[in-house]
């Protein structure tokens, strides 16, 4: 049978009701992993997930950050946040077993200026997530770590690779600290399919035609380890949901597994 998963940042759940909505029906996958959800858990908009026939789980806190994963069937062996004696910063990890399949959905830190603490709390949170992988899963074993990671990998992944040299998002650090994860175990199941350039997940509100005019940049991720990504039959970026009526900046990246 297919497995589809997607991710999703929503930057607000409540105001991307529409399209996530429309996705649903249009797109059904498995499984949907919502990021930057914006909203406290007592006020997530549950009751349309389950009218649309998901179960949802969920983890947020008001206008900032924000997690959740939305499963055709119930999500099994939840939890929230990273579990290494630190700041376990919640509302950007959620964990769920779907249709047998461990699922991690992360929200990385942005970073906002590499001269920042939060920058430096950026590199420090990719390197607890590669302490929670080894404590938590063999690469033997499928899993699928998904979501905003905040992170254009190679220069592939960004629209102007000379002058973002800098971002947070792009800066070698960071691609440094993303790459000791990925080399835990994990394969880049989009870049499998498409090894060319070119296609993004995320289009600035503040850059005029972005979609249009091709200025994006590829920092949403579903990644799987070996023995299912060897199971991935497809990949895709639907950009149709980016050009919708009050659009997130992000868009869905898809992946579909034959299990």
């Amino acid at each position: 049978m297919d497995f589809v998963v997607a991710t999703f940042n929503a930057n607000s759940v409540r105001a991307r009701m529409p399209i996530i909505l429309r996705f649903l029906e249009e797109r059904p996958p498995d499984v949907l992993c919502l990021q930057e959800t914006k909203v406290r858990d007592a006020e997530f908009p549950r009751e349309p997930f389950e009218e649309a026939g998901y179960h949802v789980v969920f983890r947020g806190r008001k206008a900032h950050a924000g997690v959740a994963i939305a499963a055709r069937r119930p999500p099994e062996d939840v939890s929230f946040g990273l579990d290494d004696g630190e700041e376990p910063d919640e509302a950007r990890l959620i964990r769920a077993t779907c249709d047998g399949v461990p699922v991690v959905n992360t929200y990385v830190p942005q970073g906002r200026s590499v001269d920042s603490e939060h920058f430096r709390y950026k590199l420090r949170w990719l390197g607890r997530m590669r302490g929670y992988f080894e404590r938590h899963f063999p690469p033997e074993e499928p899993l699928i770590w998904c979501g905003d990671l905040n992170v254009a990998p190679t220069p592939l992944d960004v629209h102007d690779p000379k002058r973002l040299i800098d971002h947070v998002d792009f800066h070698p650090d960071v691609r440094e600290a993303f790459a000791s994860v990925v080399e835990w175990g994990f394969v880049d199941v989009f870049r499998k399919h498409h090894p060319e350039g070119g296609r993004y997940t995320y289009y600035d509100y503040r850059v005029r035609g972005a979609v249009e005019r091709g200025i994006g940049w590829r920092v949403d991720h579903i990644l799987a380890t070996e023995p299912l990504a060897a199971r991935c039959v497809d990949s895709f970026i639907d950009v149709e949901y980016r050009l919708m009526e009050r659009p997130s900046d992000h868009t869905y990246l898809v992946a579909v597994f034959s299990l």
